[in-house]
């Protein structure tokens, strides 16, 4: 399968320099570019986008609204964000992460970093750039408006969750991978597989990068001090 990705950024150049790297691939295709969030939005559903390399700092509806309007919008529950950012870890992120971004990279990363990003995006799995560092985005994400960040609701939400399920919830939040999650309980990758789904599905999760964000607002992973 072909994965089809929708370019936005408001630097033409920048989606120039992004489609011939895209295009170059495959198993990848660029079927659209936007230079604003709304015109971003609106090409996810027309375009049939599966991946939105989405810039954060745009002109009108930047990346942060664009990223909302599409988590909330069912007709695009496939379409994975991926913002590009030229600071690894900056506020704008973290909001982007709790609107419904798979994650994000620097736009200083390497060809094969960003080619990987879609291609991780793609598949569900939660996507953090390799120079921010886990306890960083922990910190952050624990950073409420009002308090430590956690979310009653949320913590509510839970309740609902097996004990296994919430196992694998915070081996999630550590940034492992299936594989690596049955190793450390010992159990196969494919029943790991079925505890996230279910464990998405319950808390009304889009991808691993949201149950990140839920297992950190909720207060059943507490962020690292170091």
């Amino acid at each position: 399968m072909t994965i089809r990705v929708l370019l936005a950024d408001d630097q033409a150049l920048l989606r120039s320099a992004f489609r011939v790297l895209v295009d170059s691939e495959p198993d990848m295709e660029v079927v659209g570019e936007a230079s604003d969030g709304a015109e971003a939005v609106r090409l996810a559903g027309e375009r049939r986008a599966d991946v939105v390399l989405m810039d954060i700092r745009m002109p009108g509806t930047d990346g942060l609204a664009a990223t909302r309007l599409i988590s909330a919008d069912p007709a695009l529950a496939h379409v994975r964000v991926v913002i590009l950012t030229t600071f690894e870890v900056d506020d704008y992120v973290v909001q982007s992460l709790r609107a419904g971004a798979s994650g994000f990279l620097g736009k200083g990363s390497e060809p094969e970093e960003l080619l990987n990003a879609i291609r991780v995006a793609n598949g569900g799995e939660a996507l953090l750039s390799p120079a921010a560092t886990k306890g960083l985005i922990a910190r952050f994400l624990a950073q409420g408006p009002d308090d430590d960040g956690r979310d009653p609701a949320r913590s509510d939400r839970l309740g609902t969750l097996t004990g296994r399920e919430r196992e694998v919830l915070v081996q999630v939040a550590g940034g492992h991978s299936n594989d690596e999650i049955a190793e450390r309980l010992e159990v196969s990758p494919l029943t790991v597989k079925t505890h996230v789904n279910r464990a998405m599905a319950k808390l009304g999760a889009r991808d691993r990068a949201q149950l990140v964000v839920i297992a950190y607002e909720s207060g059943l992973v507490r962020p690292r001090s170091e």
